[in-house]
């Protein structure tokens, strides 16, 4: 009787070198599909506290500047003209658009330069380097760092918020630095008007995280001077009311 022979299956085996491919681009895709759930998921959620964090540092510097450059050398009586008739009656009111304007000017280039010198990491050079060391590292700003986020803080939630790592937060000016003053009129009693002039900045910054950074524009006003107007108000107020033209001082 022949014998039936079984054939021995043949046992195929992976190379090394293959499976060391194989391993490599699972490891390749794993790394891709984890940085795109951090940018896609978790850094929008850490950028909205980032871009808070930014608008209020950027504010310091902003009414720093104002406080400075422009309220502390407004003279009210200089800042209104006013037009009396034979009667002493008011015939107009205006506003001393060219007067505002200069302060203005020397007010927005010093909001960029010292923006400038947080972005760089020039501490030293930042005139309202006192105030800003209240509330922030010296020692971060130098590297640029405006504050450090715990990565806590996706959570939502206040028990978490001090844990996880820590994620730097830079800024960098991007856009124009724009600046225009405009006043409000309103009625007091009785032939009363009172009058409140403001400072209007919008900056546009980029919020930087680790590998993810966004524009964001900060819009503030500032109140810089009232003026109470007593007896009959006229009808004609001249440039109240308005808004100047805004000083627009590109980002060098």
């Amino acid at each position: 009787m022949n014998r039936i022979k079984l054939k021995k299956k043949i046992k195929h085996k992976i190379k090394p070198i293959n499976l060391i491919a194989i391993f490599l681009i699972i490891f390749i895709i794993g790394v891709y599909l984890l940085f795109s759930y951090i940018k896609d998921r978790i850094m929008p959620s850490l950028f909205k506290y980032a871009s808070l964090e930014a608008k209020k540092f950027s504010s310091i510097i902003i009414n720093d500047a104002i406080d400075k450059y422009i309220t502390d050398k407004i003279n009210i009586d200089n800042l209104f003209i006013i037009t009396n008739d034979n009667n002493g009656e008011i015939k107009s009111i205006d506003f001393n658009t060219a007067l505002i304007n200069k302060y203005l000017t020397t007010a927005t280039k010093n909001i960029q330069k010292n923006l400038k010198y947080i972005e760089k990491g020039d501490i030293e050079k930042v005139e309202y380097k006192a105030n800003l060391l209240d509330t922030y590292d010296e020692d971060n700003l130098k590297n640029g760092i405006i504050y450090y986020l715990n990565s806590g803080f996706i959570f939502n939630n206040p028990i978490f918020a001090n844990f996880g790592g820590q994620i730097p937060i830079k800024i960098a000016l991007t856009g124009d630095v724009i600046s225009n003053i405009s006043t409000d009129l309103t009625n007091y009693g009785i032939n009363n008007a009172l009058i409140k002039v403001y400072v209007n900045i919008e900056i546009t910054q980029q919020v930087i995280l680790p590998y993810y950074e966004k524009s964001i524009k900060l819009k503030t006003k500032v109140p810089v001077a009232l003026k109470l107007v007593n007896g009959s108000v006229p009808t004609y107020y001249g440039n109240l009311n308005t808004t100047t033209p805004s000083l627009t001082l590109p980002n060098s």
